[in-house]
């Protein structure tokens, strides 16, 4: 699919999609609990629906509800089958393989798209150490395993992703972990663990977090104070998805995001810090964030703990005059793309000049953004911050392969249109 974005303003009010962050994870609290879960305002991007089938998959029952909600029934993890499917979805692969894991029977796990390229070699590492037997091809997808998981005092490196340790956390909670300690060295996106802490709470277990650096299961941490209620959670709006929204409104509005949460644990909230430092108007209140365009300069900004933050920040800094400074290059090179060489490449059709040193990313922005034809290199981000860098470019930016959106924000475009419409422009 090409879309076309025209240099317009744009005005009005937009609401934030479903956390997939967050949706995924219900999905998988859901399974490894015993009994009924309401989940409200849940997401259908392609990831959210992977992980819907996965825990289908895995023995869960999931009905669809008046008012659009959803129910999810199950008495723990029963593969109906020899196989799983995560899509694209990293967070997917790692959170539920070990889920998957905690199952005697064999099973494997396939993964789609970019996901194929991902090392998977975290759980050749770790597996053994609690009695799975696994195999992978090549350290990548797809993966062989056989359980049942035995949680076991254990330490593990972060440094890849917070996603592995996300999945252990929920599968030792789901086996009964008692008395049992998981070290960690080296963690990366320490929110993204309080968001899964956050939610493995609500639905009833303790984990205790002490200092990142060890996660400990204490008795009773096994669901047991919520074991026979049914439990009802309400999927976060995504700061992800958020953040381009948001500006897009520092690039081109004045406008209004409502649907997320000030006080949420998502990493990517940290897009505010982000957009004040660089000069934009950021209206704050309970319901909702008014964003407008300022005297926009450049900024400094540690991206290491919200990697996702790259692609939105780098459509920001094109605005911003003088140069700007976004540290934690290495967290990108296991995306859907390799993000700080598509980011560079892409951006530079645009005019813009990006640097790559060390583990900083440099921007020299302010200049004239030009419109033109770029690629979405299949990866959902790249797409999102090409069509908002477009709204302020001089002439038409034409995107290719513009539905690899689908993966986090399907009505992203619907949205733009919506805002454009207001001041009589369309994408």
């Amino acid at each position: 699919m090409q879309v076309i974005i025209h240099p317009s303003a744009i005005e009005g009010t937009v609401h934030a999609p479903a956390s997939k962050s967050s949706m995924q994870r219900a999905c998988a609290a859901a399974l490894i609990r015993n009994g009924r879960t309401l989940i409200n305002n849940p997401g259908y991007s392609n990831d959210d629906l992977a992980a819907l089938r996965v825990i289908q998959d895995l023995g869960a029952s999931v009905k669809n509800l008046d008012g659009g909600g959803l129910s999810v029934e199950s008495q723990g993890v029963n593969p109906t089958g020899s196989s799983v499917n995560c899509g694209e979805s990293g967070l997917g692969i790692r959170m539920f393989a070990p889920i998957a894991a905690l199952s005697e029977k064999h099973l494997t796990i396939f993964g789609e798209g970019s996901l194929l390229k991902r090392p998977m070699g975290f759980f050749n590492e770790v597996f053994p150490k609690l009695g799975v037997e696994v195999s992978t091809h090549g350290g990548k997808l797809p993966l062989s395993i056989k359980g049942p998981l035995k949680p076991s005092d254990i330490v593990i490196d972060g440094s890849l992703s917070s996603q592995f340790l996300t999945g252990l956390i929920m599968s030792f909670a789901a086996a009964k972990a008692c008395d049992i300690t998981i070290q960690v060295t080296n963690l990366t996106s320490k929110p993204y663990i309080d968001l899964t802490l956050h939610i493995m709470r609500h639905f009833g277990w303790r984990v205790e977090n002490r200092g990142y650096e060890a996660f400990y299961f204490p008795p009773l941490a096994s669901g047991i104070e919520k074991a026979n209620q049914i439990i009802t959670y309400t999927v976060e709006g995504d700061w992800s998805s958020g953040a381009f929204l948001l500006v897009a409104g520092a690039v081109a509005g004045p406008i209004t995001v409502t649907g997320l949460d000030d006080s949420s644990t998502q990493a990517d909230k940290a897009i505010l810090q982000a957009l004040e430092s660089s000069g934009a108007v950021v209206s704050l209140d309970t319901e909702q964030i008014r964003i407008a365009p300022g005297p926009l300069k450049g900024f400094y900004f540690n991206a290491t703990d919200c990697p996702d933050l790259f692609p939105p920040l780098v459509a920001l800094a094109s605005y911003c005059e003088g140069t700007t400074t976004i540290e934690g290059v290495h967290r990108l090179a296991f995306k859907e793309s390799d993000r700080a060489s598509t980011l560079q490449e892409e951006f530079a059709k645009m005019g813009v000049d990006i640097r790559i040193q060390n583990d900083l990313m440099i921007i020299e922005g302010g200049r004239n953004v030009l419109g033109a034809s770029v690629h979405s290199r299949h990866d959902h981000r790249i797409a999102m911050a090409c069509a908002v860098a477009g709204l302020g470019a001089r002439g038409d930016t034409i995107i290719d392969e513009a539905e690899a959106i689908n993966k986090s924000y399907p009505g992203f475009y619907d949205d733009l249109k919506l805002l454009q419409s207001i001041t009589g422009r369309k994408y």
